[in-house]
């Protein structure tokens, strides 16, 4: 299927590894013109070598940036002032107690994943509706979903992200600019081996009876591969989507236990 994007320039954040090379990647098959961004320099270049070889891409320019800080927006936004399509992805918090949380913990976490998020749509949603045309979706999680006890942090400030999106997505998707999220399970990427080895230390336990437990218990008996998020991605962000709007759109392979 053409997903009728070829051209569409769009913003991938997060996207040197995992869940956003995998957006980007999808999209680099289409033939968008893409903007990566993610921290570290080299792992960046990296990813973009990488896409500008898969066959049909455009052309991939760089942006080495901390998205969650002003500073980092605005470097991307000075060398790229507009966007058809955006992609938010930030990395969440790390589990805890919540009794040891303090107001700074706090911040940054409702930064990273809330703020973060909120600032890169304000900066560009008023171009995409005036251009009569966009898409912005944004990487949270399942466990908005589906609460994990240990992950507040993450699911405090995404959830405030996900309110925020229910309410502005009305009001934009008139002028062709839909706003969705993907609540991403567990996925196998680097992200989820460094919490399987964390879990196995402070369970004395090896990693693989740790990452075996967790299989045994999922409906898939599998952990979600990368490109199948980014290939959802894809979807959200193409001319075939447009009546798709204000969604949180579950990707975990059954697990939660719910109806709706």
């Amino acid at each position: 299927m053409d997903l009728g994007i070829k051209g569409k320039k769009a913003l991938v954040c997060g996207a040197s590894a995992g869940l956003g090379y995998a957006c980007a990647e999808a999209l680099a098959a289409e033939g968008v013109h893409l903007v990566i961004v993610a921290r570290t320099e080299g792992p960046l270049l990296q990813a973009a070598d990488r896409l500008r070889g898969i066959a049909g891409s455009g052309p991939v320019d760089t942006v080495a940036a901390d998205v969650t800080t002003p500073e980092g927006r605005a470097r991307i936004f000075a060398a790229h002032p507009d966007f058809d399509i955006v992609v938010t992805n930030a990395g969440g918090p790390p589990p805890g107690d919540f009794r040891r949380w303090d107001q700074a913990t706090w911040h940054q976490a409702i930064d990273a994943n809330m703020l973060a998020p909120i600032e890169l749509i304000k900066a560009t949603v008023d171009g995409m509706m005036a251009r009569g045309w966009g898409r912005i979706v944004n990487i949270t999680s399942s466990a908005v979903k589906s609460p994990v006890d240990g992950l507040g942090l993450s699911i405090g400030a995404r959830s405030g992200l996900t309110g925020f999106v229910a309410g502005l997505a009305r009001s934009t998707v008139g002028r062709g600019v839909t706003i969705n999220n993907l609540l991403p399970g567990t996925f196998d990427t680097a992200r989820l081996a460094g919490n399987f080895a964390a879990q196995a230390q402070r369970e004395g336990r090896s990693v693989d009876e740790v990452k075996a437990a967790r299989l045994a218990k999922h409906p898939a008996h599998r952990f979600g591969a990368p490109g199948e998020l980014g290939h959802t991605c894809a979807y959200l962000c193409s001319a075939h989507a447009g009546y798709i709007n204000g969604q949180n759109l579950l990707l975990d392979g059954g697990s939660f236990p719910g109806v709706f």
